[in-house]
C-alpha cells in the first residue's frame, strides 16, 4: 500500500485494540472497549467489503433454540449449562435491544414454532412427553412457561400433527441492525477498513505486528472476532459451517408470521413483510459445507424449494427472487471461545449458529477481557 504520511498517521498509527473482523461480535466489542476507553484507538479490519461472516447473512431469528435443540444439548452438556446457555442468549437479545432500539433493528415479537417431519415421530413424541421438564428447568430464565402445543393453522402439510410453541421468539431485520451498529461506531470515531485480509498476529515486545495482505502495523492488542473463519487464525476448536438461504418474492396473503424451525432445526423460515426467507439443509451434505468459502449447492437449493411446494406453502405459486449463504462458527460445544490465545491476544468466537442472541454479550465480554489485561 502506498500510504500518505496523513493516511498512517490517522488510520494505523497508535493503535491500541486491533479488532479483527466487523461482525455483531467485532462492532460491539469496539464500542465497549470506547466506553471504557473513551481516548483508545479502536480499528478494525475487515476482509470483505461487507462483513463475510454471517452478521448481514443469517436469517434475523430473535430465538434462544427450540425444544428439540434443547433436548439436544442436554445430551452433550448438564441441565445447569443448558440454562446458562439459554440465559447468555435471553441477555444478549436483551442486550441487543437495548443498545439499539427496537425500532431500529425492526424487531416484531410474533413467537416461533417447532414443526416435525413425520420420519421424527419419536422426536415429536419426546419433545411433547418432556414439554413440562423443560418448561421447569428453563423456568429460572423465564420466571413463566416457554413451550406449548398449537394448532397447525397455517395450512403446513407433510408434517406431525401439532406445533410447539414459544412466544418468547421475537425476529430483526439484520440490516438495520448492522446500519444501527455501523451508525454508533463511526460516530465514536472508531475506524473501519475493509477488503483487508489478516493474514497473521504476531507477538513482538509489548506489542502485535498485524500482517494483511496489503500492508503491515502494530497494535497494543489485538481481538479475534471472525467466528466461521478463526480456524484460518490458529484457532482450531471451531469448524467454519456454511447456511444457504432463498428468500421468494412477495405474496398477496401470506399466511403466517413468526419463525419456524423444521427438521430438528436444521431448517428454518420466516416472513420478512409478505415474502418467505427460508434457510438450512446443511444436513444434506455436511462435508461440503463445513467450508468458510461462500456459494451455493442444487442439493441444497433444489431441497428448500421442493419443501417449500410441499410444506411450507402447498398448492400456492412462488418466485424466488435471491439466494446466498453465509458462514457461521460451530463446534463440539455449544460454548462460545472467549479468552486470551496468546500475550495480547484475544478471541471472541464459536457463535453455533446464534449470533443474532449472543453477539452483543461476546463482544462486550471479550473486550472486557481484553481491558482487564
Amino acid at each position: 500500500m502506498n500510504f500518505s504520511f496523513w493516511e498512517t498517521d490517522s488510520w494505523i498509527s497508535n493503535i491500541d485494540y486491533c479488532i479483527v473482523g466487523s461482525g455483531i461480535t467485532g462492532l460491539n466489542c469496539a464500542l465497549r472497549l470506547k466506553a471504557k476507553e473513551p481516548e483508545a484507538r479502536v480499528l478494525i479490519l475487515e476482509k470483505g467489503m461487507l462483513p463475510e461472516g454471517a452478521s448481514t447473512k443469517n436469517a434475523g431469528f430473535a430465538c434462544f433454540g427450540s425444544i428439540s435443540e434443547i433436548l439436544e444439548d442436554l445430551k452433550t452438556h448438564t441441565g445447569d449449562e443448558v440454562v446458562k446457555l439459554v440465559e447468555k442468549r435471553v441477555k444478549g437479545l436483551e442486550l441487543l435491544r437495548n443498545n439499539l432500539g427496537d425500532k431500529e433493528i425492526d424487531y416484531h415479537s410474533y413467537g416461533g414454532y417447532e414443526l416435525f417431519v413425520p420420519e421424527d415421530e419419536e422426536l415429536y413424541a419426546e419433545c411433547i412427553q418432556k414439554l413440562p421438564e423443560v418448561n421447569e428447568l428453563l423456568r429460572p430464565v423465564f420466571n413463566d412457561e416457554v413451550f406449548s402445543l398449537a394448532e397447525n393453522e397455517f395450512g403446513f402439510r407433510n408434517i406431525q400433527p401439532k406445533l410447539i410453541y414459544s412466544k418468547y421468539e421475537g425476529q430483526i431485520d439484520t440490516g438495520k441492525m448492522m446500519s444501527a451498529l455501523l451508525k454508533k461506531i463511526h460516530g465514536l470515531g472508531i475506524r473501519i477498513l475493509n477488503n483487508v485480509l489478516v493474514k497473521e498476529l504476531a507477538n513482538e515486545e509489548n506489542q502485535i505486528r498485524i500482517k494483511t495482505d496489503r500492508f503491515d502495523f502494530t497494535a497494543k492488542k489485538a481481538i479475534i472476532t471472525t467466528n466461521g473463519f478463526a480456524s484460518r487464525l490458529g484457532i482450531s476448536e471451531v469448524k467454519p459451517a456454511r447456511a444457504q438461504v432463498l428468500i421468494t418474492k412477495p405474496f398477496k396473503n401470506l399466511p403466517f408470521q413468526g419463525t419456524f424451525h423444521l427438521d430438528k432445526g436444521y431448517y428454518y423460515f420466516r416472513n420478512i413483510g409478505n415474502r418467505i426467507l427460508f434457510g438450512g439443509g446443511r444436513n444434506l451434505d455436511f462435508k461440503t459445507e463445513e467450508t468458510d468459502e461462500t456459494g451455493l449447492t442444487d442439493l441444497i437449493q433444489n431441497k428448500l424449494k421442493e419443501l417449500l411446494k410441499t410444506t411450507i406453502i402447498p398448492d400456492t405459486e412462488f418466485e424466488i427472487e435471491q439466494s446466498w449463504s453465509g458462514i457461521m462458527g460451530v463446534g463440539t460445544q455449544k460454548k462460545p471461545i472467549i479468552r486470551e490465545i496468546s500475550k495480547n491476544v484475544y478471541c471472541g468466537v464459536r457463535l453455533g449458529g446464534m449470533g443474532v442472541a449472543i453477539g452483543s454479550l461476546v463482544g462486550r465480554e471479550i473486550a472486557d477481557l481484553a481491558l482487564k489485561s
